[in-house]
């Protein structure tokens, strides 16, 4: 009998199934951070980076306030997670988050990304603060390992003798193999953009604008269940190549080639979902560009196993030069592998670029995307392929479902 494929079981716990477990995917994750850092020469991590927040503390705050520096987490070697949040926020996870001590949930400001100047001195506060509970877990002449950091801030910390070292490769090392339930809640936010696709081909006909198609696949995420709709590329016609990475209002037309990358998270675990379609028809460049680009995913496919290098696989993409580009850097993310989870580019990365020189060994439990691209003959089309796998004893299995082996005729004529 064949292995089963890997769920994407829906957004509720019901009773009569197993799903997602989320306090054993909260003790996972808090257990693989406490193990990477007791591993380290750290006697502390002090984390900024929301998704690192997000792994230790089990909390969440997206959108405006995700990203302006004001939200921090302290974990001590033997200590369970402090965090500093922003105003009401940390009174709704002394009520709602229990798995985090109460007196462990505190108010925070550090300036808003500089709104508030170091002057005012919330920052001397903080660190003073923090330098105490480094004294009081006997921690405070280990080094201090941040993720990322404001530079007042790293300076004030050094101000006060606190020897800071990098913290983000350990946190990466800790979130690079996933657990069953990190694995369901990829594979269930991978089929909510399934979904997404079939709407979109039923949307993608002459006179529909880009900005459309990226309006439509927010609100049909977010009636999903989408926590985070991070970012929708729509790309079509003659902005195919080179590949812009962003979207516009361009009106799609008869005969177009068309790509789109949904980027969105289900309960933090994201997707990176490229879909290449011709508007009604296509030629013959069109659907040599598109053969060609699944070729170089199938290889690519194929060369996923536990033991094999990064190397490996991007080997089996052809060098920038081959398709246009003078150099690895200037076709960065064309041919390209990257790590999933709650950021959008976990480990690995899978590239000419670095992978070649600083290979990484293929791990079960990993999950990450692949990226094609190959340009058309006409000089402006260009077919762009997608699919997050994850790595099994047996290689790869694919959790993007919508159909990509040939080029997809969106509403044929």
């Amino acid at each position: 009998m064949s292995e089963r494929p890997i769920p994407a079981p829906g957004h509720g716990a019901v009773d009569f199934e197993q799903r997602v477990d989320f306090d054993r995917l909260r003790r996972h994750r808090l257990a693989r951070a406490k193990e990477s850092l007791a591993g380290s020469e750290c006697g502390a991590f002090l984390l900024f980076d929301f998704y690192n927040i997000r792994y230790t503390t089990q909390t969440w705050i997206g959108g405006a306030l995700g990203d302006k520096m004001t939200r921090y987490a302290l974990l001590t070697r033997d200590g369970e997670p402090m965090l500093w949040d922003f105003g009401s926020a940390a009174r709704h996870h002394q009520l709602y988050s229990p798995w985090l001590a109460p007196e462990n949930c505190r108010a925070g400001m550090l300036g808003l990304r500089g709104a508030i100047a170091p002057e005012a001195g919330l920052m001397r506060e903080a660190v003073t603060q923090i330098k105490d509970l480094l004294t009081q877990a006997g921690v405070a002449d280990a080094p201090v390992g941040v993720d990322i950091v404001e530079p007042p801030f790293l300076f004030e910390m050094q101000r006060q003798g606190l020897t800071v070292v990098d913290a983000q490769q350990l946190m990466l090392d800790a979130r690079e193999i996933k657990s069953v339930d990190e694995i369901t809640l990829l594979s269930q936010a991978a089929a909510m953009v399934d979904g997404v696709y079939q709407d979109i081909v039923e949307a993608l006909k002459p006179g529909v604008r880009e900005n459309e198609i990226v309006a439509l696949a927010n609100k049909r995420l977010y009636e999903m269940g989408s926590d985070q709709v991070e970012a929708i590329n729509a790309v079509s016609g003659e902005r195919c190549n080179p590949h812009p990475h962003n979207f516009s209002d361009r009106l799609i037309r008869p005969g177009d080639q068309a790509f789109f990358d949904i980027i969105q998270s289900y309960n933090g675990y994201r997707t990176c979902y490229y879909r290449t379609f011709g508007v009604g028809s296509a030629t013959a460049a069109q659907r040599d560009a598109y053969r060609v680009a699944r070729e170089w995913m199938d290889a690519a496919i194929d060369a996923v196993r536990p033991g094999v290098g990064t190397d490996d696989i991007a080997r089996v993409w052809p060098a920038a030069t081959e398709f246009g580009f003078a150099d690895e850097m200037a076709a960065f993310g064309l041919q390209f592998g990257h790590g999933l989870g709650l950021g959008l580019h976990e480990r690995p990365i899978i590239s000419r670029l670095n992978s070649m020189s600083n290979p990484v060994e293929i791990r079960p439990g990993m999950v990450f995307a692949l990226e094609t691209y190959c340009p058309a003959a006409d000089g402006f089309s260009a077919a762009r392929i997608e699919e997050e796998v994850v790595v099994t004893e047996d290689g790869a299995a694919v959790l993007t479902k919508f159909p990509a082996q040939d080029l997809f005729i969106a509403n044929p004529y």
